[in-house]
């Protein structure tokens, strides 16, 4: 596992014009966040040794590097989940590359389901914690970086959370703030599930992030995630859901998320 790190790493290295210590995970309706960065190369995943290829529509598969505003930066146009049939070291494989290329800082995306009465579809949701309900832990194995019981008291960055809520209120964007969980997927929630997912004290739910952000943690990766809320889980509020309507969702929201992304990254 750590040779073909070192190896799809070092396959990078030679192609990378810039050293970037800062990396986005782009999910689902989210990447035209790629359309802020200036000065940009992209190698394609398919094209990278050891990667696995995103299969879900909407996820372009290719890592993008450049400039967002002043900041070199690489982003994941793409990301893999647990459900595609992957393993979790697959899933998790480019955050441990990112730990060899040099990123300090990661920052996700993505879209979720709201459990919270107080949530509206389009909302921003900060995320401050996160439950994990993947059927297999992303550490599970060989432990290759870091401590072998690592500590999540603050698997999201607190002073970057205070960042983003300042900048929020200084461009008048509403946010929430919550509690993620993450599930495999890929079916959506039953009404019942959402109200147990609630009861645990999630917010909302998704099928991603948690194992890349455990993974981050691990490797001493400073982290900050925020959802847009693409759907419903709320009694009397549930509907019927499809891909299709959670990217519709997640487009119209997408300016919003890209302006607090952007100032966070170049204030981080």
């Amino acid at each position: 596992m750590l040779e073909k790190i070192k190896e799809t790493a070092a396959f990078l290295k030679e192609r990378m014009h810039t050293s970037p210590e800062t990396a986005i995970i782009l999910g689902t309706g989210l990447g035209n966040l790629a359309n802020e960065i200036t000065e940009k190369y992209e190698i394609k995943y398919q094209d990278i040794p050891n990667f696995p290829v995103s299969t879900v529509e909407g996820h372009s598969g290719k890592l993008i590097f450049g400039k967002l505003g002043n900041k070199d930066i690489m982003a994941m146009q793409g990301r893999f989940h647990y459900y595609e049939g992957y393993s979790m070291k697959e899933v998790t494989f480019p955050v441990r590359v990112m730990k060899e290329l040099g990123i300090k800082t990661l920052f996700v995306s993505n879209a979720s389901g709201g459990m919270n009465d107080a949530f509206e579809i389009g909302d921003l949701m900060i995320i401050r914690d996160h439950i994990n309900f993947f059927p297999e832990h992303p550490l599970r194995g060989k432990n290759l970086y870091g401590d072998r019981f690592p500590d999540m008291s603050e698997a999201y960055s607190k002073d970057l959370i205070k960042k983003a809520l300042d900048i929020a209120k200084e461009k008048g964007i509403k946010v929430q703030q919550g509690v993620y969980l993450g599930t495999q997927g890929p079916t959506f929630e039953t009404p019942s599930e959402y109200k147990m997912f609630h009861i645990l004290g999630a917010d909302a739910v998704g099928m991603s992030t948690v194992p890349e952000v455990i993974v981050a943690n691990h490797a001493g990766i400073k982290c900050f995630g925020i959802s847009i809320i693409t759907d419903l889980g709320v009694e009397g509020k549930i509907v019927e859901v499809s891909h299709e309507e959670v990217q519709k969702a997640a487009d119209a929201a997408q300016p919003k998320m890209t302006t607090i992304m952007r100032e966070l990254i170049n204030r981080a």
